[in-house]
């Protein structure tokens, strides 16, 4: 797996400090950045730098963007960023969004996020800036309550989540195998008959669902796809470009190595990236949410952010 290499900064209060210098960024699998942090983000992206706690030690440490050449962004709320992409434009590096659009209005689920009339808007929007392809529709999770009949939600995996919906009251039910199984099945049905021509996919599941492909949410084949012209991104990847000739213009990708992320989950696809979101800073407040510990403590947080919100980390220290 690719190491990233290491570099000297300048901090803002003028010490030098050594600092990771990733290639591939994530923005956040901890938090939603382009929701509450855009601006944040950006800033630091124009100082050179930012830091991050190691929510398992409390150890700060820093991240350098220097070598930064893509960008995964994750949100349920992605409109902050129509103002900033110019910029990822001008620095040329790439980037797509993992946008989370679900429709909880009903059940309450996730009170803080816009009415679904507006994020669709959202949607529509980011794909005329940034593309086809580059806003990927997710799915997430999919619940059995009393109420509502792709990933699965796997409650039992992530100890957060089962008690943030108990605190709320909320009866749930783990998804059995064969539930899985025939809700894929119907899904993918409902996918040809009505001729939307999705391309299906979950996220770290152990199933093979017929129809169904394995997705991983930082994907080297969509890098591939969108950045193949970017030799320093191909060369971390491991990745080969030959281009084609006159009867097949469409270049060739040989993969030299394996990058998964050793340190998610067993079935995780995703490529190794640096995240740099922090855990309890999420005020969408979902009710399921397996970031937030606890709703008084993402709050308290972003308090904390908006007091000083130019600051190194996310919550402005």
């Amino acid at each position: 797996m690719a190491q990233w290499q290491k570099t000297q900064i300048q901090r803002d209060n003028g010490m030098m400090a050594e600092a990771q210098a990733p290639v591939i960024i994530s923005a956040s699998r901890s938090t939603d950045i382009p929701a509450f942090y855009a601006d944040w983000f950006f800033h630091r992206l124009k100082v050179g730098y930012s830091a991050w706690t190691n929510p398992f030690n409390g150890v700060k440490s820093f991240v350098s963007y220097e070598k930064c050449r893509f960008v995964v962004f994750w949100s349920k709320n992605p409109k902050p960023l129509l103002g900033h992409l110019d910029e990822l434009m001008e620095r040329n590096i790439g980037c797509y969004i993992q946008y989370t659009l679900n429709d909880y209005e009903k059940e309450g689920l996730e009170k803080g996020v816009p009415l679904l009339e507006e994020r669709i808007d959202t949607f529509k929007r980011l794909v005329d800036q940034l593309g086809q392809g580059r806003v990927i529709w997710r799915f997430d999770p999919l619940i059995l309550t009393d109420h509502i009949s792709f990933s699965y939600a796997d409650i039992a995996l992530y100890k957060k989540v089962k008690a943030n919906l108990e605190k709320s009251n909320i009866n749930y039910s783990e998804w059995l195998p064969e539930q899985m199984v025939e809700f894929a099945k119907r899904l993918v049905e409902l996918n040809k008959a009505k001729g939307w021509n999705y391309a299906l996919a979950t996220c770290g599941e152990a199933a093979n669902l017929d129809g169904v492909e394995h997705n991983r949410c930082v994907d080297d084949d969509l890098m591939i796809r969108f950045a193949h012209h970017d030799k320093a991104l191909m060369d971390f990847l491991g990745v080969e470009i030959t281009e084609g000739d006159l009867f097949d213009p469409k270049p060739t990708v040989i993969k030299h190595r394996d990058n998964r992320d050793k340190g998610q989950r067993q079935f995780c696809g995703c490529m190794v990236s640096k995240d740099i979101g922090e855990y309890n800073t999420c005020p969408h407040l979902c009710e399921y949410c397996y970031a937030n510990a606890s709703k008084e403590k993402a709050v308290e947080n972003y308090k904390k952010h908006e007091m000083n919100p130019k600051g190194e980390t996310i919550t402005g220290y």
